[in-house]
């Protein structure tokens, strides 16, 4: 199986291409991103991007993919709106739209969050424009498309968030994921989990397109 990473260098892309890489039945991985992973890996090929929302220039290296993993992702806090949207609307589907025409067979998994707003009607900002992306995503005429919508994320094998006050609540909180695992099961997941359920969605697939906290431990 070949894939393409797109947000390799957050948490969760970490995670995501840590398992990638660890996977035997993974045969390659294209991680696209502005920046270099830091990895080094003959499964890897990495394309330095800078225009998230034009593809034309590296068209030819979007083919022939199996899988996109998309864990591009920025926070609400700080920003308005119309700048969130692009980001988290605008971006993820020019990506997917460019994939979907150039890999009609793909099998396409982006990362939301728990709480994300399917109707769109909400009164929080980023769960509306996730729950719009998602919706937008599930029309594309890939193969099959999963909505992943982790709750709390601990991170493992030494993987940080770039983000440093996110980075400060997982250090802070890092005592308490094993009770938050014994009296919230549903609500915790880990970098680790989320990669293979990735994975193993795109083999196997799945009974439904959208994958709550607890669905992806089941994964």
């Amino acid at each position: 199986m070949k894939v393409i990473l797109f947000g390799a260098t957050g948490m969760v892309g970490q995670g995501c291409l840590r398992e990638c890489l660890l996977d035997p039945g993974i045969e390659s991985v294209l991680a696209v991103g502005r920046g270099p992973t830091g990895q080094r890996n003959a499964k890897l090929r990495e394309i330095r991007h800078d225009n998230f929302l034009d593809y034309s220039g590296i068209e030819s290296d979007l083919a022939g993919y199996d899988a996109c993993f998309f864990c591009l992702g920025v926070s609400s806090v700080g920003i308005d709106e119309a700048r969130y949207r692009q980001v988290t609307h605008d971006i993820t589907l020019a990506a997917a739209t460019t994939l979907s025409r150039l890999n009609p067979g793909m099998v396409f998994v982006y990362v939301t969050g728990r709480g994300t707003d399917s109707t769109g009607q909400g009164s929080l900002m980023w769960a509306r424009v996730k729950g719009e992306t998602e919706n937008d995503l599930l029309k594309l005429p890939f193969k099959a498309a999963y909505m992943f919508r982790p709750a709390a994320i601990q991170p493992l094998h030494g993987i940080r968030s770039r983000t440093a006050w996110y980075q400060a609540i997982y250090v802070a909180a890092a005592p308490l994921f094993g009770l938050l695992k014994r009296v919230a099961p549903k609500y915790v997941t880990t970098t680790e989990r989320i990669g293979r359920a990735m994975i193993k969605v795109v083999r196997d697939g799945y009974p439904k397109p959208v994958l709550e906290s607890e669905d992806i431990n089941r994964v």
